[in-house]
């Protein structure tokens, strides 16, 4: 056989992999009682979810045929990968734990956006906050906008981050609050579970057409962001901590694969599917944001 025909060969049977899942021409393996050098750490790691077989077939399928594996597990085939929340929850720690290694802690005070970065003093007048080249862009904004709403806003939004604000506990109540806001960050729980549930939505809408169901587009939109995680991981350690964004094109990408294969559509109107997903997902977003943006306004003027 040519090298030609041996490639072409091997393209086939990978497609054919891809697709099953498996090899069906793989004979089974016949050990004859022979010993091996896995016998000896032979179900060591059965209990530990990232380390297990069904962990490493669940990872490598994702890269490989992430819309058949996904297909396959919204048809029943549950017994050969971890579930999607599991996979989740299971790499974000794992991302969160390699995030704290390789990421410098920021200053997050710097964090605080410059339309909020603003002093009300007690005649209601406008100072600036150690902000000299945006002083004068303060002052001008200053005059088109009441001081009191860009002081309810600051407080809104120490309010939401009290664990980066230690200065501003004064309460038991906000002592509390802040211990919990930590806790909940330092493990992603607000950025993995928040993107779990817009992407989650946005799926269901962008394939109502289809009507794969609610569970499946919860299934669908897990596997998705443990897909987007690799990559983000892959950028982490490229970069050596300086950065995790792996851009809006990729995305699509991944998604216009994943619709392509679950699916078994072409891939143009994969990539609708996956525009519209991201239409709706920053849609779904900015009302979010709105909404909460609102509530804690609306919560910090209460207080005030």
């Amino acid at each position: 056989m040519s090298e030609r025909h041996s490639l072409e060969a091997r393209a086939r049977l990978f497609h054919i992999w891809q697709v099953l899942g498996f090899n069906p021409w793989k004979k089974p393996r016949k050990d004859k009682g022979k010993k091996s050098s896995r016998d000896f750490y032979k179900g060591a790691f059965d209990n530990i979810p990232f380390l297990n077989d069904d962990a490493k077939r669940t990872f490598t399928h994702l890269l490989v045929r992430p819309g058949h594996m996904i297909r396959d597990y919204i048809n029943g085939d549950h017994e050969r990968y971890l579930a999607p929340l599991t996979s989740l929850i299971v790499f974000y720690a794992f991302f969160a734990l390699l995030s704290s290694v390789l990421q410098p802690v920021k200053d997050v005070k710097s964090d605080l956006p410059s339309v909020l970065n603003v002093r009300i003093d007690e005649d209601g007048k406008e100072d600036e906050i150690d902000d000299e080249d945006g002083g004068e862009a303060n002052s001008e904004l200053g005059l088109k906008i009441a001081g009191n709403t860009l002081e309810i806003l600051k407080k809104g939004y120490i309010y939401l981050h009290l664990d980066q604000f230690p200065e501003e506990v004064d309460t038991k109540h906000e002592a509390a609050l802040a211990a919990l806001e930590g806790s909940l960050r330092s493990q992603g729980i607000p950025l993995f579970l928040g993107k779990f549930i817009l992407l989650w939505l946005a799926m269901s809408m962008a394939l109502r057409r289809y009507k794969p169901g609610m569970s499946a587009c919860a299934a669908a939109s897990a596997y998705t962001l443990c897909q987007f995680s690799f990559f983000m991981l892959f950028v982490l350690l490229v970069t050596f901590g300086k950065s995790t964004s792996i851009g809006v094109m990729l995305m699509l990408f991944l998604l216009m694969i994943d619709y392509k294969q679950w699916l078994g559509i072409g891939y143009r109107k994969a990539l609708r599917l996956g525009l519209f997903t991201g239409i709706y997902y920053g849609l779904l977003y900015a009302v979010t944001l709105l909404l909460a943006t609102g509530s804690v306004v609306l919560l910090a003027y209460l207080k005030a």
